[in-house]
């Protein structure tokens, strides 16, 4: 494989004269680690993160002459200003190392770990710059493309950092849990198998409405956070709830029987590659006049009107060096029939935004006449259907009928007759 074939044509580019402040908000915006300076098209230098930060270091003559004042790093901080009046031209590296398009990316690979770089510019004969390849390019080229999607559990572990503030949980528990133990309540239902629970949020909340409550998940940092909440509760309601850390499988071993109900909340069923087989295991442990209560996306809705955004949260942050987060979460419709759920995470600091993360896991997309089939299969056969349409999960449950064009959200609850 060439260099021409991974590297990034569309490129930010300074001329000599651009100054330092401007190449910092470059630098630091689109964050890259450099920018190419040229000439017309003609590429005459590069300035570094490193090339800046340089000019705010004592030299070894600063030392050697004035060592005291060569140690004030305060100082340094407030050069700021004084450097960000400079010019490309004043600290640009001239003599860079480029290669040309037909060059192995192997071989770029090579130089970048020998001289220590992130990106190489590739020119052509005449020295006009055609592009850049970073480490980050040759990486996605040679590993990231053959790698298969994160397995659901280490998806969930990476999101179990954000999870409390994806989303609005006092709004949106004090929209579902009412509903839930409303219909809890009227099936006369006193223990609920919560399969996929997350930090357990649902689950601690049944609870303080009196429910027994077991809640298995399969990652292993998401049942942590949960039985590490569950140890602050009431003795009352501790005692009420239970977290296993487990496949959904073997359940009669792992959670026993006996339940009265069945909870798959958020998108938690079509994160199974065989959806069927967790149900049949889920039937197994349920009483005779068990419920279920499934939520699921609007696929179609949001792969379709919603061009495959989900959505777009800025929530306030828990740590004392950030002020917010941004998450942006968007499906990819596959060939294979699933969906991948992208979830895209930016932290803001005092000023300026940064790109923190991103993190993929394919879904079964599941929809209104796929879950019936499946509900159907394992002797649920009285199933009513409702919808959601003030944003993902920010919706009572149970109140709205499902609207295919308009429904955010689909919630299914079966019963057997």
């Amino acid at each position: 494989m060439q260099v021409s074939d991974v590297m990034e044509r569309h490129i930010v580019t300074v001329t000599p004269t651009t100054s330092l402040q401007d190449i910092g908000k470059i630098i630091f915006g689109l964050h890259i680690v450099g920018v190419p300076v040229v000439k017309g098209r003609k590429l005459v230098g590069y300035v570094t993160q490193t090339d800046i930060l340089r000019k705010l270091y004592p030299t070894y003559q600063d030392f050697m002459e004035d060592y005291v004042h060569a140690k004030d790093f305060e100082a340094m901080e407030e050069l700021t200003e004084k450097v960000f009046q400079l010019t490309a031209k004043d600290i640009m590296n001239r003599d860079v190392i480029t290669v040309y398009p037909d060059t192995p990316i192997m071989k770029v690979q090579s130089i970048m770990l020998v001289k220590g770089f992130g990106r190489v510019p590739i020119v052509d004969k005449k020295g006009n710059l055609l592009g850049v390849v970073s480490q980050a390019d040759i990486f996605r080229a040679i590993v990231g493309q053959k790698l298969p999607f994160e397995k659901d559990e280490v998806f969930h572990d990476w999101m179990s950092r954000y999870f409390p503030l994806l989303q609005d949980w006092k709004l949106r528990l004090g929209k579902e849990v009412p509903d839930l133990t409303k219909l809890f309540r009227k099936q006369g239902a006193k223990k609920v198998l919560d399969v996929g629970c997350g930090l357990g949020l649902h689950a601690i909340a049944l609870a303080k409405e009196g429910f027994d409550v077991v809640g298995i998940e399969r990652s292993a940092r998401m049942i942590y956070t949960a039985n590490r909440k569950a140890q602050k509760l009431p003795e009352s309601v501790k005692k009420r709830t239970y977290f296993i850390c487990h496949e959904y499988e073997n359940l009669e071993k792992i959670t026993g029987d006996g339940f009265d109900a069945a909870m798959f909340l958020g998108i938690g069923l079509t994160h199974n590659r065989n959806p069927l087989k967790v149900l049949q295991e889920v039937e197994k442990v349920l009483t005779g006049k068990a419920v279920i209560v499934i939520q699921l996306a609007n696929f179609e809705k949001v792969i379709k009107v919603n061009k495959r955004l989900v959505d777009f949260e800025i929530r306030p942050s828990s740590e004392t060096y950030q002020r917010e987060h941004a998450f942006l979460r968007f499906y990819d419709p596959k060939e294979d029939g699933l969906v991948n759920y992208n979830v895209a995470v930016f932290d803001r600091g005092t000023k300026q935004w940064g790109f923190r993360g991103m993190n993929s896991t394919p879904l079964v997309p599941l929809d209104k006449e796929k879950t019936t089939a499946l509900l159907r299969k394992i002797g649920f056969s009285k199933i009513s259907y409702f919808g959601g349409d003030g944003g993902f999960y920010y919706d009572y449950l149970f109140r709205k009928p499902f609207k295919k064009d308009t429904s955010d959200q689909l919630i299914i609850v079966a019963k057997r007759r």
